[in-house]
């Protein structure tokens, strides 16, 4: 074979490669937009490297050959779906996840707090709660939880189901516990908990300043105002145009003088809310709403 047949392959070849990644973009996005018309889940702007590799990973346990088959089986049968779904908002969560923004938030915002009437808090996206809790034990050791109530939503009705429950699994909560520690926590953190058979069961008294409630951060609108909106690591999902979408949601949903917490991954720079705010704690991604 000449160098001018080898260069015709790889052409060719790149071609063919190219014509694929095509053809699979525009199955997924008509396996999305069927989602959002069958179920109202809308995942159409999801960033597509992200998306795609949880569909691929239903595909193959499935046993399914493409995209457009699984969106016939998602179509028909809502058991599929729901599988697929567990796929798409896979839940990465523990107690005191990233101990050091607790520790800020216990010590940048809670005396701001402190000298509110009430307190509304909005965790959104909170996946099975662990966070939510630990914001719950956070504001009781501040003495600010009596007067607070927390929402705390997600779009996985599976997912507030777990939170709910408060239920932990015993093996998690060495590590759990060195998370509390590192936080700042002010106790034994037993004492937040009862074991029993290998499940640990969080004190009934965390569980009643929270409200779970399903809500879509891309089809939803605001419910309330609030001091405190959590969204952390869940827009790293979205494609810049969701990003904006959901900051101009937050923005709305915030009191004037209201904080933002973020993800360590995630920013309000180069979104159009960045000069609303005031930087209240960059490593630690804090934003105060401009009074």
């Amino acid at each position: 074979m000449t160098e001018r047949d080898n260069r015709n392959d790889r052409d060719n070849r790149s071609a063919r490669n190219g014509q694929d990644d095509e053809l699979e973009r525009i199955e997924t996005a008509l396996l999305l937009e069927g989602i959002y018309q069958r179920y109202g889940y809308d995942f159409r702007n999801y960033a597509h490297p992200s998306i795609y590799r949880r569909i691929r990973h239903r595909l193959k346990l499935e046993g399914l050959p493409d995209i457009s088959s699984l969106l016939g089986s998602v179509l028909r049968d809502p058991d599929a779906f729901r599988r697929l779904l567990s796929d798409l908002v896979i839940p990465v969560t523990e107690l005191f996840r990233d101990p050091e923004m607790f520790l800020a938030f216990r010590r940048d915002v809670a005396p701001v707090l402190r000298r509110l009437p009430f307190v509304r808090i909005w965790h959104a996206g909170c996946s099975t709660g662990e966070e939510v809790y630990s914001l719950a034990v956070l504001l009781h050791e501040e003495g600010l939880l009596d007067k607070t109530r927390i929402y705390a939503t997600d779009i996985n009705e599976d997912a507030l189901q777990r939170a709910r429950d408060g239920m932990i699994p015993i093996d998690r909560m060495k590590q759990y516990t060195r998370n509390y520690q590192a936080a700042g926590g002010k106790r034994d953190f037993s004492a937040y908990y009862a074991s029993n058979h290998g499940i640990v069961m969080l004190k009934p008294f965390l569980r009643e300043k929270i409200v779970f409630a399903r809500h879509n951060l891309v089809t939803d609108s605001s419910f309330n105002e609030f001091h405190v909106v959590f969204c952390r690591n869940v827009m790293i999902y979205f494609n810049p145009q969701l990003t904006n979408q959901v900051h101009g949601l937050f923005y709305e949903s915030l009191a004037p003088g209201g904080f933002l917490v973020l993800g360590g991954k995630e920013s309000l720079a180069f979104t159009p809310m960045a000069e609303r705010y005031e930087t209240w704690n960059d490593t630690h991604r804090i934003y105060r709403k401009q009074l």
